[in-house]
């Protein structure tokens, strides 16, 4: 079984290699379409069903495991009958049109032959489905003969030309004549036929889809796209409102993202739509036993894996007890982390009042297709331009404010974030290496020439840029938003009356002429209100005086409130954003749960060695302070999800502090029993928070993509990232015990022994919440696509290293049952192995791997030298444990290193 475990999560992990290098269709041919790797799918059937009687699972108290066997044989049962007897397709529709076909999913060659006999004609046809690549040995012949003629059909070549269309290459031949033809085609296109004659035969070739026909007719009446207010291309949803007809009746239907049409065994979904919002494109399923041993499959593994967690006899509570149980000293391990900052020199400028400022930052603003206070706007440009929330002292509502009074000041200030690593961008422009902020006019020679110009059409073409260009595209598109900024462009804060998407225009906009504005008087207030306010600050910033600018800002306030009542955020949504703005709380946080997780370390440590009553008390102290600590996550988390109007878990940033809730909160539940794992966990906590805020992380509330619009965005992702939380505890908690393995000695044999047990314990109990998480919000989120666009598995690299992650897990939570590999040092050196395929799983498949979850768009990317030490790391780390516990199980008989 252990072989089936590491055979099955290799071959996925490299299909999903080969689909990043080659395409889809290679990783099909040479993996996931294969034999042998339906066989080992089967094997693990026979396994399932043979684990039965191998370790009487018919018994009542084994009915959960029981049930968990049986529910991956309808799994991979159901799976099956998809791949082999259901079907998928699109429609393309125009606003007005009827159709009742589809095209086919899978690819085809189609082969007509028409002749005559007796003077009638004749056709013959074979049409056959094939799955060709440019990477793989390709095969198809169709040999035959037409009333005595005979003719072959032979494969000769194919070429992926882009994403646009394949080429084919068949030859064929009759008699003693022989053709090549060019045939054009991809899947879910269906292309004309190329048609020859040879030997006194014609022949008809296609490459493509298949049209399918559809028990019903369907018209599409009108296509709607919503979009966020003030945005082009930002899409808030799309619906087609068709007409069904079909079984004697006709009836009106809304398809939509996570809103099907289920209609005689046919599913259809809202796929896309046309570049000119006129016409929709619908997806097509046929599978309805396939989807319904699956979800019998699905509902088994859920309900099973809760009930091992908690009901019955089952190896959850078993572990359980025995920690609860344990009474043993503990042991800590200090960590400390050095902080430190670079100062630069003040450049003279004009600097608004803080308090004005306060007032200026409650204003709203339009971006990226949400009404948000300026606050939360100037925040975000900051932190975008210097990767700081503050510059020298300066909020970010001052430096906005400063930098529509004096632009020329901040060409002169020291505000663009450069790469301190990247010495070749630095001599570029000419600023000592190792500087992190630069000028603005650092970018600009003496001629006033902007250096980067030679080299940005290169750079902005290349599709695999190296780092130096990666960077210098970063810092480009910096003194453009800069520059932007600079200029007002991006203050957009005037509403367009009637509007029917809500747009907000800046002043600059309107001297632009971009927009037409019709009421003569409003008119005049966008032409003057910003010119007249900035005026106004400036003589406010001399005298104290800022009563002239504050009627002005309420002007535009009030201006925004008539044209916009119905689509602004309330007051005390407002507000609460300002509140979160300022108050920060997962920066905060960070700093609490590094201090308190630092500080419970060192009281543990001194528990172990001096059992005195204060340090009972420090800890209890602590573990309350860290309760406290989660309830101020979980209030976070709420305003965030308040203000965006989504879970708080829709990208990087957010599940990362969602994964750090996950974590400090399975810490909390086994406080109680295991002081040293909330210790543990709120350190992890800590580094998950640390790294939320590293540059590369937006903490931007964002919009939503229609399809994210979904319950099953909460069921599936907050499980499903949740489980990193358990993980990440149990690769930490893996590391500790190795550490104790090493400093372990004859004298404290017995606590350190105890300490371990319980530690493995706990670990076990973390990785088994994980797995059980990961597994339900895997399969959860198969359901999620299977509704939403009529697929519930399509080996994405983003679902299916979740899939090779649960393989890796289960075979650790197995490795007590596997001889030779069981114990102690194995379960905890795997649990941090084993972490690595969950940072594959959110990291690597973001950044290393494309697909529908990926954020690779071609760049060429280079692994941190950091990764390279940590596997270092981890390795040495293991060795030196693994050679102390062989030494300490020969010098001292009575260490149990097997438990």
């Amino acid at each position: 079984m252990a072989i089936l475990f590491i055979a099955f999560a290799i071959a996925m992990a490299v299909g999903t290699f080969i689909e990043n290098d080659c395409d889809t269709d290679t990783a099909r041919i040479w993996v996931y379409n294969t034999w042998w790797f339906e066989a080992i799918m089967g094997l693990f059937v026979v396994n399932f069903i043979g684990n039965i009687s191998r370790y009487r699972l018919l018994k009542r108290e084994n009915w959960a495991v029981l049930v968990l066997h049986l529910s991956w044989v309808f799994i991979i049962v159901g799976a099956g009958v998809t791949r082999y007897f259901g079907d998928e397709g699109m429609i393309s529709l125009r606003e007005g049109e009827t159709i009742n076909t589809y095209l086919s999913d899978r690819t085809y060659i189609t082969a007509m032959v028409d002749g005559t006999y007796q003077g009638a004609p004749l056709r013959k046809k074979k049409q056959k489905e094939v799955l060709f690549s440019s990477y793989t040995s390709n095969h198809y012949q169709w040999s035959s003969d037409f009333k005595g003629k005979p003719f072959s059909i032979t494969y000769k070549s194919f070429k992926r030309i882009g994403k646009e269309m394949n080429v084919l290459v068949l030859e064929v031949v009759s008699g003693n004549q022989r053709k090549e033809v060019t045939v054009m085609g991809k899947r879910g296109v269906q292309h004309p036929p190329t048609t020859i004659t040879l030997n006194g035969l014609q022949f008809h070739l296609s490459y493509g889809a298949r049209e399918e026909k559809l028990p019903f007719s369907l018209t599409l009446n009108d296509f709607i796209a919503e979009k966020y207010p003030g945005t082009e291309n930002s899409y808030a949803s799309f619906k087609s409102k068709v007409t069904v007809n079909g079984g004697g009746e006709s009836f009106p239907y809304d398809i939509e993202m996570n809103h099907i049409l289920n209609y005689q065994g046919y599913r259809l979904f809202q796929s896309s739509f046309h570049p000119d919002e006129q016409g929709t494109i619908l997806s097509v399923n046929r599978d309805f036993w396939g989807t319904l041993i699956t979800y019998v499959g699905y509902i088994l593994l859920f309900g099973s894996l809760l009930a091992f967690m908690f009901v019955g006899k089952s190896r959850f509570r078993k572990l359980n007890q025995q920690l609860k149980d344990l009474q043993a000293k503990r042991v800590a391990i200090v960590l400390a982390l050095c902080f430190g900052s670079l100062a630069t020199a003040q450049t003279p400028m004009v600097v608004p009042d803080k308090a004005h400022a306060e007032k200026f930052g409650a204003m709203l603003i339009q971006d990226d297709g949400r009404f948000k206070p300026v606050n939360t706007f100037s925040s975000e440009l900051l932190r975008k331009l210097s990767k700081h929330d503050t510059y020298k002292g300066l909020t970010s509502d001052q430096v906005l404010l400063s930098m529509l009074l004096s632009p020329q000041a901040w060409y002169e200030s020291d505000i663009i974030y450069l790469k301190k690593a990247n010495d070749s961008l630095h001599h570029f422009l000419g600023v000592p290496e190792g500087t992190k902020w630069v000028k603005p006019k650092d970018f600009f020679d003496a001629n006033g020439q902007y250096k980067l110009s030679p080299l940005l059409k290169d750079i902005y073409n290349t599709n695999t840029p190296n780092q130096f260009q990666k960077d210098f595209k970063e810092v480009d598109q910096r003194i453009g938003l800069l520059n932007r900024a600079l200029q007002g462009d991006i203050f957009k804060v005037f509403p367009v009356p009637n509007d029917p998407n809500h747009k907000w225009i800046s002043h600059l906009d309107y001297v632009n002429d971009t927009l037409q504005i019709t009421d003569p008087l409003y008119k005049q207030f966008v032409k003057n209100a910003l010119p007249a306010y900035l005026i106004l600050l400036q003589q406010a910033s001399k005298t104290g005086n800022y009563s002239k600018a504050d009627k002005v800002l309420n002007n535009i306030k009030l201006q925004q409130e008539f044209y916009s009542a119905e689509v602004l955020p309330s007051p005390a949504k407002v507000q609460t954003e300002l509140w979160y703005n300022r108050i920060n709380i997962f920066e905060q946080l960070f700093q609490a749960y590094l201090y308190l997780g630092t500080v419970l370390f060192i009281v543990l440590l001194w528990h172990i060695f001096i059992p005195k009553q204060i340090f009972r008390r420090l800890t209890q102290i602590g573990i309350v302070l860290l309760w406290l600590c989660f309830i101020l996550h979980t209030v976070g988390l709420a305003v965030r999800w308040y203000l965006s109007g989504h879970a708080p878990f829709s990208d990087a940033y957010e599940s990362m502090i969602y994964v750090g809730w996950s974590a400090i909160g399975v810490g909390l539940f086994f406080s109680r029993r295991s002081p040293l794992t909330v210790a543990a966990t709120a350190f992890v906590t800590a580094m998950i928070l640390m790294i939320a805020h590293w540059n590369w992380m937006d903490p931007a509330i964002g919009t939503l993509q229609p399809v994210l619009n979904s319950y099953w965005l909460m069921l599936h992702v907050a499980v499903i990232v949740g489980s990193y939380g358990p993980f990440a505890l149990g690769m930490l908690l893996g590391i500790i015990n190795l550490l104790l393995m090493i400093v372990t000695t004859q004298k404290n044999a017995h606590k350190i022994n105890l300490i371990q047990q319980e530690l493995t314990i706990v670990n076990e109990l973390a990785l088994t919440v994980g797995l059980v998480m990961l597994t339900i919000g895997n399969f959860l989120g198969g359901m999620w696509a299977n509704e939403s666009w009529g697929r519930y598995w399509g080996w994405d690299p983003k679902e299916t290293w979740a899939l090779i992650s649960i393989m890796v897990y289960a075979l650790v939570i197995h490795l007590r049952l596997i001889p030779h590999w069981r114990g102690r040092w194995v379960f905890n050196f795997m649990s941090i192995v084993a972490f690595g395929s969950i940072l594959m799983t959110y990291f690597g498949v973001n950044f290393y791997l494309t697909g529908m979850h990926s954020y690779a768009t071609g760049d060429k990317i280079i692994t941190p030298a950091f990764v390279y030490y940590a596997v270092g790391i981890v390795l040495l780390l293991g060795l030196v444990s693994y050679l102390r516990v062989k030494k300490a199980s020969q010098v001292l008989p009575n260490t149990n290193t097997n438990s």
